[in-house]
């Protein structure tokens, strides 16, 4: 199940991605949009030169410019980058289940993609075990499983963490 974050970046990526295909289609008079091959094969003298972008240079400095279409693609690709990356976005997600006699089951799946923190599972497992004691009431926890592991797919592994955790109150006095 993906999350809302993970869907505006997938969203995010589609989108762009068929922003920049939309170049590779045309239309013609009567606005009927036609594939690249026919295109290509019955407009082929107009189209030889050309490009989407003007041919420009943009000047950063005195002695240091970039053409336009390079500035363009290059921000695309980071662009691209950025939406699955998305180094702002948490990389655990925490699901839990509360169960009988103050036990809590905790499983974290971290993101497909991360840039960092791949060996932080445990971290994360017991820093949400202390804010649930915490804002329960109890003294402490403790851990009754845990194991970590990898789950692999099509578009690439993700790495797993799930335990369960038993909170004891404190004593009365």
């Amino acid at each position: 199940m993906m999350t809302p974050s993970r869907q505006r970046r997938v969203f995010g990526a589609i989108w762009l991605a068929a922003t920049m295909l939309t170049g590779c289609s045309t239309t013609n008079s009567s606005g009927v949009s036609g594939s690249v091959a026919s295109t290509v094969a019955s407009t082929s003298d107009s189209l030889v030169g050309k490009t989407l972008i003007p041919n420009s240079t943009i000047n950063l400095g005195p002695s240091v410019s970039y053409p336009l279409e390079k500035l363009v693609y290059w921000g695309a690709y980071i662009g691209t980058a950025y939406l699955i990356l998305d180094p702002f976005s948490p990389n655990w997600e925490i699901e839990e289940a509360r169960f009988p006699g103050n036990h809590v089951h905790l499983s974290l799946t971290m993101k497909r993609y991360y840039a960092g923190g791949a060996g932080e599972a445990r971290v994360v497992f017991n820093r949400r075990a202390k804010e649930l004691m915490r804002a329960g009431g109890y003294g402490s926890f403790e851990i009754v499983e845990y194991s970590e592991g990898m789950e692999s797919s099509f578009i690439g592994s993700q790495r797993t963490a799930e335990g369960v955790v038993h909170f004891v109150k404190t004593p009365s006095g």
